[in-house]
């Protein structure tokens, strides 16, 4: 029986988690953020089609950056020292699994936060 492209399609990891910080300055404002996911970009090589960043008023930050790969998202709550974070990159032609655990590992370590949550999606 000939396989289609649909059953040798593997998209990849999609991790949805959320975290804690004991420092809520890194979630107060999107700027230095912005810099550190624009690094990631570049360090992995992902091609940002667009991006939002939407501080508000008060405090906390949300932000959705658009790959050609897909996405990678986070919501800041600095009131309750929590933020989400969202990333999936899927790819026809490989897998980006371990990329994905490695930007969020980073993640975690830009934001010195500790893990509470997180859901993996093998899709």
């Amino acid at each position: 029986m000939k396989e289609t492209l649909s059953m040798l399609y593997k998209p990849g990891l999609h991790i949805l988690a959320e975290f804690s910080v004991d420092d809520v300055s890194c979630l107060s404002a999107s700027a230095p953020c912005k810099l550190f996911f624009n690094e990631l970009v570049t360090e992995h090589s992902l091609e940002k089609v667009g991006e939002v960043y939407h501080d508000f008023d008060g405090a906390g930050f949300t932000a959705v950056i658009c790959l050609t790969e897909s996405h990678l998202s986070i919501h800041t709550w600095p009131e309750f020292n929590l933020a989400t974070f969202d990333i999936f990159l899927s790819n026809y032609q490989k897998d980006n699994s371990e990329k994905v655990k490695a930007i969020y590992a980073r993640v975690l370590e830009f934001f010195k936060g500790t893990e509470i949550k997180k859901t993996e999606l093998v899709r």
